[in-house]
C-alpha cells in the first residue's frame, strides 16, 4: 500500500480502519481463533507509516 501520495483525510481514514482491523484481530488472538498472527504485525506497521506521515504532513 503507497502511503505517500495520500491525503491527510485519506491517512486518517486509513488509520481509523487499521485501528479497528488491529482490535478485532486481537480479540480473535485472545480466543485463539486467529491463524496467522503475523497479521497484527503487519496492521501495527500500517499505523506507524500512517502516524508519521500525518506527522510530517
Amino acid at each position: 500500500m503507497e502511503l505517500k501520495n495520500k491525503t491527510k483525510t485519506e491517512l486518517h481514514r486509513i488509520l481509523a480502519e487499521s485501528r479497528d482491523k488491529l482490535r478485532d484481530l486481537r480479540f480473535k488472538d485472545s480466543d485463539k481463533q486467529l491463524k496467522n498472527v503475523r497479521e497484527i504485525r503487519k496492521i501495527r506497521q500500517v499505523i506507524a507509516r500512517a502516524l508519521t506521515l500525518l506527522n510530517i504532513k
